[in-house]
């Protein structure tokens, strides 16, 4: 791995839990890794222990095989050939795009920084704006001179801190696409934090979610959405609810009863017997709920959310447990109408009945001739 973080904890003098507790992962060298939680769940302050601006507590950070910090020992940020763009961008107002970009390779010769500064500029975009300040420039310019003067000197590893927050959301997620084009071309390693779903599922090669200091998964998007380690992962990643359900053997299948019916032919799913008198939490998404005007099963729609193309209704079911689903939005119904729904669920995912934050799903087993998924 060109990063390994093993069991890293980063504790503050004074504060009773660890900012970072025992996170573990490895990011592969041009892999673009992301952080993902909600405020305070420590994914800046692994951001800054990899780049040396925080002490380890205890664990250890080897970048390109190289230990740059543990508890005993710390290579100090300036060492370690690490760049970072920030939230704010910190571009010097003063100094025009090209000074800004070369401000951190000043000791090459003249020509050779000319050059570089041309060459980063030409691959994010900005070629031929050297002259321009930053006032003059778009705050998406801005975020790409930014990325531009990172990339400059070669750092073996790129860290980004929540670059986009500053923008407008509708540009967020069509520049973190642009941004991993240019990481792509620049054949750099990243690693990138950010709260939104949307940036972390454009730019990210393998994503993280954390909670309260612990890295609950680091998998692909794919994974977490649908196949996620733990309780909070599921109910953070993607919308979705938990419905209470009952895991039982019917003419020798097994077959998952909810409050929207039997859930059957199901290639993946727990024994009745992964849970006592197998009952359980059944996680239900919002793509795994159609809206089916011939369905037996009734809803009301307590809210309504216009995304374009597509509604997200928040649904009551008579019995008052709420789901969620996705409707094209030519099937504009009003709040308080009652609609049919059944259920589409391709992938079981079952936890402990009012299970823990941390608490992991009931294995898969094998039937149809299928192996479960990794």
């Amino acid at each position: 791995m060109f990063l390994n973080v093993t069991q890293l904890s980063v504790q503050y003098p004074g504060q009773a839990q660890a900012a970072v507790d025992g996170v573990s992962l490895g990011l592969r060298a041009g892999d673009i890794g992301v952080l993902i939680g909600p405020s305070g769940c420590g994914k800046t302050t692994l951001l800054r222990a990899v780049a040396g601006l925080e002490r380890a507590s205890s664990g250890s950070i080897a970048l390109q095989g190289e230990l740059v910090s543990d508890g005993q020992h710390h290579v100090p940020a300036e060492q370690r050939r690490i760049g970072m763009v920030f939230q704010d961008y910190a571009l010097f107002p003063h100094l025009d795009v090209g000074r800004n970009v070369g401000f951190g390779i000043h000791q090459r010769p003249k020509a050779e920084r000319a050059a570089r500064v041309a060459e980063v500029l030409q691959l994010v975009g900005l070629d031929g704006m050297q002259s321009r300040y930053p006032h003059e420039l778009s705050g998406g310019q801005q975020q790409r001179v930014a990325l531009a003067r990172a990339l400059a000197p070669a750092p073996r590893l790129l860290l980004l801190d929540e670059p986009f927050s500053n923008l407008d959301v509708d540009l967020r997620e069509r520049l973190a696409h642009e941004v991993r084009a240019i990481l792509k071309a620049a054949g750099a390693t990243a690693l990138f934090v950010t709260h939104d779903q949307l940036e972390a599922f454009a730019i990210g090669d393998v994503i993280g979610v954390m909670h309260q200091g612990h890295l609950h998964q680091w998998d692909d998007a794919y994974a977490l959405y649908h196949r996620p380690a733990t309780r909070f992962v599921a109910e953070f990643i993607g919308h979705g609810v938990f419905a209470p359900a009952q895991i039982r053997q019917q003419d020798g299948e097994v077959v998952v009863q909810t409050p929207l019916g039997a859930l059957t032919d199901v290639d993946e799913c727990p024994l009745p017997g992964a849970y006592e008198a197998g009952l359980c939490d059944v996680l239900l998404r919002a793509d795994d709920i159609v809206h089916d005007d011939a369905a037996p099963v009734k809803a009301q729609i307590v809210r309504k959310a216009f995304r374009g193309s597509e509604f997200l209704y928040t649904l009551r079911l008579a019995s008052g447990e709420v789901v969620m689903t996705h409707v094209p939005s030519h099937h504009d119904h009003a709040v308080g109408e009652w609609i049919g729904i059944r259920p589409q669920v391709d992938h079981v995912v079952t936890f402990e009945r009012g299970g823990a934050a941390g608490s992991p799903p009931a294995p898969a087993i094998q039937r149809s001739g299928h192996p479960p998924a990794p």
